[in-house]
């Protein structure tokens, strides 16, 4: 019986309900609600054989070699874009504004957050190192450490409402936040999105799924083909791609954002991920 971290999406839906199985490999599914708050489970206890991980923690992982590789299965992906918000009650706030003032974000090296940097760096010319980032959360990957122009929040604030109070001068928040007066830095998020896309050529990737190393490849396999199975029975949805060739764009984009933020000590290649 394998101990199994996955969340619930379309994708991993037959497959957490037992709809698509196998009499030859024997699943035990964490009672976790969100996966996210089981990583430092995955990377710090090594607690499980299977686990569904954000990619830039894959990343730091590997560069500190924990025992998972990667399987190429897309659980979840979207275009970060909306996700970097500021008051606009306190006037409008242009990403190279950025520069010099206080954003919060739940920790340095979620996935999220590292997407959002890339794209301000890339498409807004914004110098990371002039932004003082203020973090919640200690990383997943006990071994990382933040940069120096990150400070730890005061014990007990709430990230949303220090970006209220004028705290913070924008966040980068995991939903898109309901009050009206939180808006986009970036303007006209879903026309960027698709910009970014066109120019990359790629999605951008929240979490997969790994594999510890010392399972049996018979086991890891039969794992894939049932993760499949399940995606095709959701219709296989195009921002959830599996298999190495149509996620090794994906892939190169998100080494290459990950190492020109210096959180690797390389550019891993694609297929070494897979080892």
């Amino acid at each position: 019986m394998l101990h199994t971290l996955l969340g619930d999406y379309p994708v991993t839906a037959a497959l957490k309900s037992g709809a698509v199985s196998s009499p030859r490999l024997g699943l035990r599914f964490a009672d976790v609600k969100l996966p996210q708050q089981a990583f430092k489970r995955v990377v710090r206890d090594l607690e499980f054989d299977l686990a569904e991980l954000a990619l830039v923690t894959f990343l730091l992982a590997r560069a500190h070699d924990k025992p998972y590789r990667l399987l190429p299965a897309v659980v979840t992906a979207r275009f970060q874009h909306p996700y970097l918000v500021h008051d606009a009650e306190r006037g409008r706030l242009s990403p190279k504004e950025l520069e010099g003032r206080r954003v919060g974000l739940r920790s340095y090296s979620v996935t999220t957050a590292a997407w959002v940097r890339g794209m301000l760096a890339d498409d807004h010319g914004v110098d990371l190192a002039k932004i003082r980032w203020i973090t919640f959360e200690e990383p997943h990957v006990a071994e990382f450490r933040d940069p120096p122009n990150v400070q730890r929040a005061p014990a007990g604030k709430d990230i949303k409402a220090m970006l209220l109070a004028g705290e913070l001068d924008a966040a980068i928040l995991g939903e898109v936040p309901a009050e009206p007066r939180l808006r986009p830095v970036i303007a006209d998020p879903e026309a960027a999105a698709k910009a970014w896309r066109a120019r990359t050529g790629a999605i951008q990737i929240n979490h997969m799924v790994v594999a510890k190393r010392s399972l049996e490849a018979s086991s890891v396999d039969e794992f894939y083909a049932l993760l499949a199975r399940s995606r095709a029975a959701a219709g296989n949805p195009s921002m959830n791609p599996f298999g190495l060739e149509p996620n090794r764009r994906n892939l190169e984009v998100a080494i290459d954002c990950v190492y020109r933020q210096e959180m690797i000590p390389r550019r891993f290649s694609v297929e070494e991920l897979f080892e």
